[in-house]
Parts: structure tokens; sequence; C-alpha cells
């Protein structure tokens, strides 16, 4: 069977080039006689596997010498609990709430202090990014918050909030390594890998040095204090090793294709594919307010809820996969993550123009 486009929100499309090098390797890493998954964490190889990973991503992002980067499991929902657990030493925080993810980490944070909603925009369907110019930070806050890229519901901080000195601390799980970022803004910035980088089952966490302490919260987990894991180099306990492996293959696949930069402005031209054409239909509508569009996840409706479903169920059988939107939201929703080719955008426009003439009563 050949591949087909699939626009899952997470766990997602992958480079096509890295599954093939794993596939090779599978049996046999590098002449050693086994695989990557059979590997010690604690062998030569795999040292070399963790610490070059960790070398192409500073390469890529930039990341200055007073950060650590932690490979670490759970995912990014476990942090929603481990960063109020590290940083709450005033027991309070600001959280700017854009959608589903945001929440939760809001509400996870209240069972360890006072999380504080700075902002909202649950008013509109959280189809719009919220004016983050000058919120009601008190001087007692330990940091803000805020979900970067909504991969629900479509929306993208264009522009940081002003944080009024306060550390900003950011899930970028749907927006990771989708563009340059500069790492000195933020306290620290983390993303589940399962969307734009590896395999479900882990979370990279950047961290500035000041805020990886001793003085956490009390009863926090051994594995969950930043220090047990940066003191460890990520190899406090077993990590996820195949993970690790696969993302450094996707950051070398990065860097061989132009870096950041590059990826931005296929990311751009890809996702102008769809918006152009959501803007000028009779039929299908974009849910987000142009301003704020994600370039990664493009939600849209026709209106008819049989409709939707109709378009969900042709648009698989034409090998166009995971177009339905989020349970919470209805819809459709197309995931255009770095992996999915320009041809894949192109294959779902030239689908919607044929529905759209099917079907526009």
């Amino acid at each position: 069977m050949s591949r087909v486009y699939n626009f899952s929100a997470g766990p997602a499309v992958l480079p096509e080039e890295v599954l093939k090098e794993a596939a090779e390797e599978m049996l046999d890493y590098k002449g050693c006689g086994m695989s990557v998954m059979e590997m010690s964490h604690r062998s030569k190889m795999y040292d070399d596997i963790i610490k070059t990973a960790e070398a192409d991503l500073r390469d890529l992002m930039g990341i200055p010498d007073n950060y650590k980067v932690l490979f670490l499991q759970g995912g990014a929902s476990q942090q929603f609990a481990a960063i109020p657990m590290n940083l709450m030493k005033n027991k309070k925080a600001g959280y700017i709430i854009t959608g589903q993810w945001a929440k939760k980490a809001y509400q996870e944070a209240k069972i360890y202090g006072e999380a504080v909603e700075l902002a909202s925009s649950a008013d509109k369907t959280f189809s719009y990014i919220p004016d983050c110019s000058d919120l009601a930070i008190t001087d007692d806050m330990d940091y803000v918050y805020i979900c970067e890229n909504n991969t629900i519901y479509g929306t993208k901080f264009k522009t940081l909030p002003n944080t009024k000195g306060k550390d900003l601390v950011a899930d970028v799980s749907s927006c990771f390594l989708s563009e340059p970022v500069d790492v000195s803004k933020y306290g620290i910035i983390y993303g589940g890998v399962q969307k734009n980088v590896g395999p479900a089952g882990m979370v990279i966490d950047i961290i500035r040095e000041d805020l990886i302490r001793d003085d956490v919260l009390p009863g926090t987990p051994t594995m969950l204090k930043f220090k047990t894991q940066a003191d460890n180099d990520s190899l406090y306990n077993t990590p996820p090793c195949y993970n690790i492996y696969i993302c450094g293959k996707v950051f070398k696949w990065l860097k061989k294709n132009g870096g950041l930069e590059a990826m931005k402005q296929r990311n751009e031209e890809k996702a102008a594919i769809l918006y152009n054409f959501l803007d000028n239909s009779k039929m299908f509508k974009g849910t987000v307010v142009p301003q704020d569009r994600s370039l990664m996840n493009v939600p849209f409706i026709t209106g008819d809820e049989e409709l939707d479903k109709k378009f969900v169920a042709e648009s698989k059988a034409a090998g166009l996969e995971n177009l339905k939107g989020h349970r919470t939201v209805g819809g459709m929703r197309a995931s255009i993550y770095n992996a999915m080719p320009k041809a894949g955008v192109e294959a779902l426009v030239t689908f919607m123009e044929d529905f759209e003439k099917k079907n526009l009563k």
C-alpha cells in the first residue's frame, strides 16, 4: 500500500527519509549487531546518540549556553504539574487561556498554588489570541504561562505577551521547530515531540539554569524535579531511548533541509495555499481570525454537520487521513507540520475544490 497524506494533529507525520533510515537500522545500528531499542542507555554508542541529538537541537534553535536541554518521559501534560512544582516559590502564577491545553495547565497549577487567569479567548471559542500587551501581572507572580500554538483551535501567538519582567513559560508542542525562535525570551520553552519532531511519549524541556533549583515545592517527586534530570543529563533513569534516537534523526533532516528559516518559509507557503482557498471558498470557512492563524493546525467547517461528516469520510477514501476536527470543536482540521509535503496540501485543496463543486447547493 502506498503512503497516505496524514493530517493528524499528533502522533503525526514524520519525514519519510527518517522512517526509511530507522527501518534500515532497526536490526543492526551501525554494525553493532543490535537495534537502538535494545541498546543500553549507558553504552558508548547510545551516549553518542543522545549527545549528538542535543548538540544538533542546540545548533538548530541557537540555544544559549545557560539553558539546559532535557529529554523527558510523560509528555507535555506531565509538565502541567512539574512546572508549578519547580517554579511556584511564591505559590502564584499567571496563565493566559487560549485553548484546551492552556486551560488544563491552569487547572493543574491550581493544585499547587494560586493560578491567576490573566487573559482568555474562551468567549469566542478560542478563535483568537487576546491582547497581552498590558496584563494585570503582580510582583509576586513566579511566572507567566502560555500555550504558544493551539493545536485544537488553530491559533498562534505572533507576539509574545508582555510579562513585565516575569519569566515566560511556553508550551510549544505543536509549533516546535517550525520556525526560528529566540530562546532567551523564555524561562522555559517545552514541547511534546509527537506533533512535529518524533514518536509519542517524550517531551523536550529547554530551561534557563537559574530556574533549576533545590527549593521546589514540598512533595515534588524526585523524577519531576528539574534538578534531578539536569544533574544527570536526562539519564537519571532509563530515558525514552528510541524517541531520542528518532528525534535526533529529525534534527539532522531539519539541518540538511536549511534549518528553521527554511522550515518557516516552507510552512508559510503550505499554509497560504490552504488559507487562500478557505478565504475564497463558498462552502468552507476557517474558524480563526486571520491575524492569529497557526501555520501548523488549520481548522475549518462547512457550517453543516452532515456535510462535515461526508467530507471526512470521502477525504479518507481519497487517501487524505485524519481530517476530522477535535471532538470539542467538530468540523475538520488539517495539521500541516514540517514533514507534510507541499504536494499533500495541494492534494487536499484539489479534493476540497472538487467536493465543493459536487455538494454546493
